[in-house]
Parts: structure tokens; sequence; C-alpha cells
């Protein structure tokens, strides 16, 4: 058997407020389907934390047009902390969160438009693509871009998490690791050079190799429909020494804490993971309650420390109001839900 990558199940953000926060997302970027919230204690986090239990409030959103959710995050015994320095691009870290939309120029009209903080001109791409830059109101940047593999129409800008841009120093390196674990096998581009659509962002006059990745199969898995396809790019600076984004801070600070994915069969996850020379760094073991929602999860670093969230859901609510909550042990873990089970997620969605 082998193991299952189902699609980026959600971006994790560190936040300072996080029903200010999903308010702002949801207005933004249509994640309007709260999947789970909760407020407990992150005890299993300890080698991120400062091997001391945190305590946190979560809302797990997504968007049923298609992509990753938000897991909008909120230190509630501790204040957050911003980095240290001014993050730029070529940092290592997940320094952008990709957002998909059906049309990327339409989108860049309407933000401007709803007074948004767009950050750029509507730029071309190495692949010929339309895209820009946003900052939301924690300077966290969004690129959004033009996406696929739609879910449902519900006549938004945008769809969600449709995946990142990471600095790294080893650029080569850093792509065996994110094709041989998490499937990214087919280059879009790669390039070495200066780039007149980065020049908005901090850094972005700077000489960088630059490499867009996707994965030629279609995912599969439960919630594959939903989270679609998806694309990592990897930017390493030329001539230049990169700071760690999480230096000295713990995970769950101000920013984008980790990039979790949606998988099964955790076990051979394992071992091929301990193969490839990162092994789990957090695991929680057979099975972790979220309140709403439960499931088995784990953390690896790629090559630059950068954390990679695993989660093998094995509880989720369908139809909270109706207490119809789905247990996914017991499916095969393959095949996909049917359509109209997950859109009845969208019984779930907040409204203004």
């Amino acid at each position: 058997m082998e193991k299952i990558i189902s699609g980026i199940q959600q971006m994790g953000i560190g936040i300072p407020n996080v029903h200010e926060a999903f308010d702002f997302y949801r207005r933004a970027f249509g994640v309007d389907v709260k999947v789970f919230e909760e407020a407990a204690e992150a005890g299993l986090m300890l080698p991120y934390t400062g091997n001391q239990p945190q305590s946190r409030h979560a809302i797990l959103a997504m968007n049923l047009q298609g992509g990753g959710g938000f897991e909008i995050w909120q230190y509630v015994g501790r204040t957050p902390q911003p980095p240290k320095f001014n993050v730029k691009l070529g940092d290592l870290g997940i320094y952008i969160c990709k957002i998909k939309s059906p049309d990327v120029a339409k989108a860049f009209k309407d933000f401007k438009a709803k007074g948004l903080n767009v950050i750029s001109d509507l730029e071309t791409a190495p692949n010929g693509k339309p895209h820009f830059y946003m900052k939301d109101p924690y300077n966290n940047i969004f690129e959004i871009v033009e996406g696929y593999g739609w879910f449902k129409n519900e006549n938004k800008n945008t769809g969600s998490v449709f995946g990142a841009v990471i600095g790294v120093t080893d650029i080569k390196k850093s792509m065996v690791f994110y094709k041989n674990i998490l499937g990214y096998d087919t280059i879009v581009y790669e390039n070495e050079g200066t780039y007149e659509d980065f020049r908005s962002l901090p850094n972005g006059d700077k000489t960088f190799k630059r490499v867009l990745l996707r994965h030629q199969k279609d995912r599969v898995g439960a919630f594959s429909k939903l989270l679609g396809p998806s694309q990592i790019e990897l930017v390493q600076v030329v001539n230049d020494t990169p700071n760690q984004i999480f230096k000295d801070r713990f995970w769950g600070d101000l920013g984008f804490i980790h990039l979790c994915f949606d998988v099964a069969r955790m076990n051979v996850l394992q071992k091929d993971c301990e193969a490839a020379g990162h092994p789990f760094t957090v695991d929680s073991g057979n099975s972790f309650d979220m309140g709403e929602a439960a499931g088995h999860f784990s953390y690896i670093e790629d090559p630059d420390g950068t954390l990679i969230e695993f989660v093998e859901t094995h509880k989720v609510p369908i139809m909270k109001k109706l207490g119809w909550y789905l247990n996914l042990k017991k499916r095969n873990p393959e095949k996909s839900l049917p359509t109209w089970m997950l859109w009845a997620m969208g019984m779930n969605k907040v409204k203004d």
C-alpha cells in the first residue's frame, strides 16, 4: 500500500485575534464554512512551544469553491510574537500563501474597489499567467493566482489555498523533498535571475533561483474533490544571507506557521518520511480530539526547518446543526466523499 496525500488541507496562520481574522478572511477569500472552532491546550507541540503546553483558540474555515482551508490560530495564554526582523523574500519558511482565482484580473479590480491592501500591479509570472499580491491586516502576504480544479461555483472572486511560496537555501535539495514526500513531481518553470513580478516585495530586486512545482496525478482521498490540486513555489536568494522566519519564536506566533496536508495511511507515510531522512518530530498517536473534529496528526520539517503538518481525519462535521458527524475510519481511504455530502458542509456557513 502507498501513502495517500489528498491535498493541502489548510494553511496555519498565527494571528492576534482569531474572530477578527476569521471575519476578514471570510470576506476577502470566501472561507465561510466553519469546519470547527475550539479553545484548548496545545500539549503535543512541545518541541516548538518552549517545551511547555500552550493554550490556544483555533478556527478551521473552508471555501466550497475549492482549495485548502485556513487554520486561524491564536495564543490565549501568551502574547503571540512578531518576527524580530523585517521578513523579506528569500527568508526561510512560508513567506506567501497562494490563493486561486477563476478570474485574476476581476479579483484584482474587485480587491482594489473594496479597499483591500493590494501591494502590486497585476503582474505576469514566468509561466505567462496573471497574478498579484496583497497583505492582510496582520502583515501576511497572499498571492492571487490563476487556479484550476474547481469544486463548486459560488460566484466568488477566489477559492482558497492553492499553495505557498517557500524560502529555501538549496533549491535542488528542496525539490527532492517536495517531490518524493509530497508528490510535487512536475516542474512548471525553473529559472534564475531577477524578476519584474517580484519587485513589489521586500528584497524582490535581488537575484533568485525560482521553481514552481505541481503534481501530475490527481489527488485521491475523502476530501480530494474539495481540496483540489495545488502548487509549491520555491525561492532561493542568490548572494544574500536569508533569515529563518520563525527564528527564536514559537510555532503559533504571528505568521504562516505550517502547511498542512490531508493524508491517509499515516503509518506508510511515516515510514516514507523516515526513509527520506525527515522523521516525524511530533506525532499525536492514534487519534486526537479537536472538539468538533478528530484525527491523527504529525509534523515533519523540510530541509530548512519549515513545518509540514499531516492530518489523517477520523471525524468531521458535515451538518453540525443536525448533529451529523462523519466517521471516516470505516471508509475506503482512496475514495472521495460524494459531491452532495461535501456540498452539505455548506450548512455550516457563516453569513452576514
